[in-house]
This record gives C-alpha cells, sequence and structure tokens, in this order.
C-alpha cells in the first residue's frame, strides 16, 4: 500500500508522540492499543491495526521498568508493526507476520532507549549549570529538548520504514518462510500468555481469584457477546465492593485488617 504525503506526515507524528509518550506517559500515545490504532486511522487501515495493538497490548501487559531493567519498547514494537502492516497491503493476513516482527522490535529498541537516557545525562547536568545561574529559560529549553529527543528516537526509524516503501515490505514479508512465520507466531503468542500471567501474578490475591475464576469460565461460553461480559464484570464489581463495605463495617470481620473481604471468607 501506497502512502500520500499528508499520511506520511501523520504516520511520523503519531510515532513522534509515541515516543515523548514513552517518557511522559500521560496520554498513552506509546502503548500499542493507541499507536496501532491511530496509525490504522491515518492510513485508512484501521481494523487489522486494531486488532494488532490489542494483540500487541496483551504482550506488553508483562512489560514494566524495574529498577535497572529496562523494559522492552512497546512504542518502537508498535509503530514499526503497524507500518509495517499497513505497507504490506496484507490486511488482517498480515498480522501474524507483524506480530513476529515486532517482539524482536521490541527488544532491539532497548539500544535506543539506553543510548537517548545516556544523553538525557549530559543534558541534566547542562540544565544543573542554567539553574545556578537562575536561567530559567535554558532549563526549560533542554528539558523540551530531551522529551523531542525521546520522541525522535521513534520517528526516526517510522520515517526510515516508509522511506524503504512498500514494495521491499511486501517482499521481504512475502520472502519469509512458512516455519519462521508460523513459529514467529506461536512465539508471539507464548509471549501474550506469559505477559498476562505476569500480571495476574502480580496482582492476584485470595479474595479476587475467585472473580478471576468466574471470568475466565464465563469467557470460554461462545453465546455470551463482549457486551454480555462487561455487565456480568460490572456485576461482580458491585458484588465485590459491596462485600468490602459489609466487611469495614464490622458485619463479617475485622475492618482493621485492610482486607476486609479476605476477612469476610475467613470468618465464613
Amino acid at each position: 500500500m501506497d502512502l500520500t504525503i499528508i499520511q506520511i506526515i501523520l504516520v511520523v507524528f503519531v510515532a513522534f508522540l509515541a515516543g515523548v509518550e514513552g517518557i511522559l506517559d500521560e496520554f498513552h500515545f506509546h502503548q500499542p492499543i493507541i499507536a496501532c490504532t491511530l496509525i490504522g486511522l491515518v492510513t485508512g487501515e484501521l481494523v487489522p491495526c486494531l486488532i494488532l495493538g490489542g494483540t500487541l497490548q496483551m504482550i506488553a501487559l508483562g512489560w514494566a521498568n524495574i529498577g535497572a531493567a529496562v523494559a522492552p519498547d512497546a512504542a518502537l514494537a508498535s509503530v514499526a508493526s503497524a507500518i509495517i502492516l499497513v505497507l504490506s497491503g496484507q490486511g488482517q493476513d498480515g498480522i501474524s507476520s507483524a506480530i513476529a516482527i515486532a517482539v524482536p522490535l521490541a527488544v532491539a529498541g532497548l539500544l535506543l532507549t539506553i543510548i537517548c537516557r545516556t544523553i538525557a545525562t549530559a543534558f541534566v547536568h547542562f540544565m544543573d549549570a542554567a539553574a545556578q545561574e537562575g536561567n530559567f529559560k535554558v532549563v526549560e529549553f533542554w528539558h523540551v529538548a530531551a522529551i523531542c529527543m525521546q520522541g525522535l528516537r521513534i520517528a526516526i526509524p517510522a520515517a526510515l520504514i516508509l522511506a524503504i516503501g512498500a514494495g521491499p515490505v511486501r517482499n521481504m514479508l512475502e520472502s519469509m518462510p512458512m516455519w519462521l512465520t508460523d513459529g514467529l507466531a506461536i512465539g508471539g503468542g507464548m509471549v501474550v500468555a506469559v505477559g498476562y500471567a505476569m500480571v495476574i501474578n502480580m496482582m492476584a490475591t485470595k479474595e479476587v481469584w475467585p472473580f478471576f475464576a468466574i471470568g475466565f469460565v464465563l469467557a470460554t461460553v461462545t453465546e455470551i457477546t463482549l457486551i454480555g461480559l462487561g455487565a456480568i464484570g460490572v456485576a461482580l464489581a458491585l458484588i465485590y465492593l459491596a462485600l468490602s463495605k459489609q466487611g469495614g463495617s464490622g458485619n463479617g470481620g475485622n475492618g482493621n485488617t485492610g482486607d476486609p473481604l479476605g476477612a469476610i471468607i475467613d470468618n465464613y
């Protein structure tokens, strides 16, 4: 699929916003579900990019910066894979290949992240020197420059992929052997499961496991639509809140434990 000049500019702008939000984390443009959807919106491939973003979002659930460990770059993975999907012209048929490419790109993006953060340390010294002189305009300049550098971290690779063009991208995807694409697709699916399991492991307690089990079983019933599942989820949330208030009032357990629902279950 060939893009117009306006579409190319908008895609690069979305990539820039994704890079900036990877640091600011205010409007979440770096999240796969948002970045891929925006690229699909400006390129006219909304449905495939939305599916791609949703799948990548499940993978990125388990990615987090912990201490000195830097998580894979979700912004670069989202933007690059969405652009490759659009340029390939395969639509929904190319989602599996795009996902297979996204995971290695996310890991490779760590290098760009480390480079940008290393450079940013020099900016901090420049701001310290300007602050000692009381020159707050210079402090603001270096602050904006550091943020823009994070945006260019994603925008430049996006522009390079767009400069390659649809033809080479399509030829690259078509030249990939079936065993490679299938293997990468299976590996990407396993990463989704691992990422979701990590999130569950961090959030799970004995009080919420019953709700998770109920939702997991109901999700397997094909006759229930997403709207029905959403209604059931809201109902379960209201039940949880009602039990929490009951435990906090002293009717079912000790409200000082910090876990009123757990007190109800223990006393029961």
